[in-house]
């Protein structure tokens, strides 16, 4: 059953009556949360810049967790991204007070996360002891990765809340909490690593210090007199069960989706980092440049997910099909296009992240390089990825599209990986071909695994088998 034109979100209709998607209003949806993500980029940027003024050791030491770091976060905060498909598909529907209830339940949910935290912090050494690193890079390691995990609720408790401003359409608030987390991060950064002498310890304490900030901003627009009293937001605080396992339902799968990719990385990284730290180094670096083509990306992403909820909520299932169908289209459009840019920017950009004075850096520099190439050639596919597993995300299928990178990263990406990065004599597993590539091999793998997932998302979001889902009463 088709919902009202003027009910729904992003909708135009041409002078021959037929409904388009109105790009336009997508970008204004989009625009503040394409800058929100690559501001994200610009914070992790900052501590690598940081960290780089430490030695290259200590970036290689960032490199060989931060994919780890990242799969901790997504795996155990994966309810907070769940909120946005119940916040959008509530504002869809016109139930303002039930959207509240949404971001509520993701709190708690996310509060609850936090003994997990903190049991990945404290085992931080017993992680990283099979992968064999280098004392000295692993005791940087540590030395970041125990601060960082147990603040890094804070992070979750972020995500629902923004994801309740996201899916009611008010993507500036977000973008205004990013910017009090970028410019917070700086001077955090230079005082606990510089002013209190933590290093890398504190370039963990200064983020965590940031987003704590970020989060109090947003907690005053969210509880602020015009939230409060559209959304009836200081009222709707008490924790539904039924809503929080429909939230985990959804959200855990998000979660697995994101950290089973994300643990893939995690472990080429390992892999490169055992092999060397001028290859953990480079690979580290052009990570942090990749991601200035997809923080923008996941913001149109983002949008994909609000409009495609808002107009499932209005009852137009074709409407959904359309536009996200669109969002995902023009995601892989702008990875592309920011590949290339990469390409060309790249010798001004890379000198910037390694200290001028460490005899490694030349080495790394012309090495990263070489690895933007791979990196490159697979940004068109991981924006079909994007783009369609948040429109997926949004219906709440969820289910396969987490198996679907399950498998790929554990049964095809790591082998391949293991594969092209060792040597026979560096190998984790005995007995296999090793091509000994080093890092660029587990660029390679990147590449193809990258590939192959954006196109089965893809597939997936075009088969339609969404439509059968009915999220609330799921």
């Amino acid at each position: 059953m088709n919902g009202s034109t003027t009910a729904l979100p992003a909708v135009r209709v041409g002078a021959d009556g037929r409904r388009r998607v109105d790009a336009r209003a997508v970008l204004r949806l989009a625009a503040p949360l394409m800058v929100t993500n690559a501001i994200q980029a610009a914070l992790n940027l900052t501590d690598t810049w940081f960290i780089g003024r430490i030695s290259t050791e200590a970036v290689a030491a960032m490199g060989s967790i931060y994919w780890l770091m990242t799969a901790v976060i997504f795996l155990l905060g994966g309810v907070g991204f769940a909120v946005q498909s119940f916040v959008s598909q509530a504002y869809g529907g016109g139930r303002r007070v039930r959207a509240a209830q949404a971001a509520w339940n993701g709190i708690w949910a996310g509060l609850a996360c936090w003994p997990l935290f903190a049991l990945v912090a404290w085992s931080g050494v017993a992680l990283l002891r099979p992968f064999s690193l280098d004392p000295s890079i692993q005791g940087l390691a540590i030395a970041y990765w125990e601060p960082r995990m147990y603040g890094a609720v804070l992070g979750t408790l972020g995500w629902a809340m923004m994801s309740f401003f996201n899916g009611i359409g008010a993507t500036r608030i977000t973008l205004t909490v990013a910017v009090v987390t970028l410019l917070a991060n700086i001077p955090a950064n230079h005082y606990f690593m510089s002013e209190l002498g933590y290093g890398m310890a504190g370039a963990a304490y200064g983020t965590n210090a940031a987003q704590a900030l970020g989060l109090l901003v947003g907690a005053a627009f969210f509880l602020g007199p015009r939230y409060a009293g559209r959304y009836r937001t200081r009222l709707a605080w008490r924790p539904t069960p039924s809503i929080i396992r429909r939230q985990l339902a959804v959200g855990l799968p998000v979660g697995v989706t994101y950290a089973a990719d994300v643990l893939g990385v995690a472990l080429m990284q390992m892999m490169v980092t055992q092999v060397g730290k001028v290859g953990a180094a480079a690979t580290q670096v052009v990570m942090m440049l990749t991601s200035l083509a997809y923080m923008p990306t996941l913001g149109l992403a983002s949008a994909g997910t609000t409009v495609v909820g808002q107009a499932i909520g209005a009852g137009d299932r074709d409407w959904a099909a359309q536009i996200g169908t669109f969002v995902t289209r023009c995601c892989a459009g702008l990875m592309l296009g920011m590949a290339l840019l990469l390409l060309l920017l790249s010798p001004w950009l890379l000198p910037g992240f390694l200290a001028g004075g460490d005899a490694s850096a030349g080495e790394a520099i012309a090495l990263a390089l070489l690895l933007l190439w791979p990196a490159a050639a697979y940004q068109f596919f991981d924006g079909l990825y994007f783009g369609s597993s948040f429109a997926l995300r949004a219906t709440g299928d969820t289910a396969v599209p987490a198996r679907t990178a399950l498998l790929l990263s554990w049964l095809f990406f790591l082998p391949l990986a293991h594969t092209l990065v060792f040597t026979a004599e560096q190998a984790w597993v005995p007995g296999l071909p090793q091509a000994g590539l080093g890092a660029l091999g587990g660029w390679i793998a990147l590449m193809a695994y990258a590939m192959l997932l954006g196109t089965l998302m893809y597939r997936r979001w075009r088969s339609e088998r969404w439509r059968r889902i009915d999220l609330w009463d799921r």
